[in-house]
Formats: C-alpha cells, structure tokens, sequence
C-alpha cells in the first residue's frame, strides 16, 4: 500500500472531494449507502463532507495497485482510514478523470465501507 503521491490525481482526487456538496461528484454505491445508513446513521452527502475534511485536513489516500481479478480493468483503488464516533472506518473509492485539466471532471466512486 503506497500513499497518494501524483500530484495530477492527487489534484484530481480532491477537486472531487472539494464538490461534495453537489450531486455526482461523490457517488456511493447501494452497499456503501446501507453501511453508512446501518452503522452510522448518516446520509452519503454527510459522509462525503468527512472524506473532504479528513483530506484537506492531510488525512493519507492509500493507492493501492488492483489485483482481484474481478476488479482487474481498474489499474487502483484508493483507500482512506480514520475514525467516525470514535471507530476505524476503511472507505475502498475508485476515482474517474476523463480530464485532469477540468476540475469539475473527477467523481469519486464509493464502492466500499466498513471497519478497519
């Protein structure tokens, strides 16, 4: 697991973040949504806010290579950990750029949430 360290996907990642607030910039999928729903109580937007906060706050984005086969025409995932209420959260992303020169391109894909 290597942090986030290119600065054109890095820059990428968080202008998808920086819109949370605005539809389809962080997208959850329907298992993600049940887990924040069940074990958090909170509505995707709410959860977006966090990822926003933990990162600008310098919160780590692990880039991890993709190597489950059913996964596999993703080249990464992207990981991020820290604590809600006081629990280890893990939040697996996919991040979407068609061009990394336009800011309001990025989504971020929330495929996955559950404890660290």
């Amino acid at each position: 697991m290597a942090k986030l360290t290119d600065p054109e996907l890095l820059t990428c990642y968080c202008n998808a973040l920086a819109n949370w607030r605005y539809n389809g910039y962080v997208v959850f999928s329907p298992l993600a949504e049940e887990w924040l729903d069940k074990e958090l109580g909170e509505s995707p937007p709410r959860f977006a806010e966090r990822l926003n906060d933990f990162v600008t706050a310098g919160g780590e984005i692990d880039q991890v290579v993709e190597t489950r086969p059913e996964w596999n025409f993703w080249s990464h995932h992207y990981d991020l950990r820290f604590k809600v209420y006081g629990r280890l959260i893990y939040v697996e992303t996919r991040l979407h750029v068609r061009d990394s020169t336009d800011p309001d391109d990025p989504i971020i894909r929330v495929v996955n949430i559950h404890l660290a």
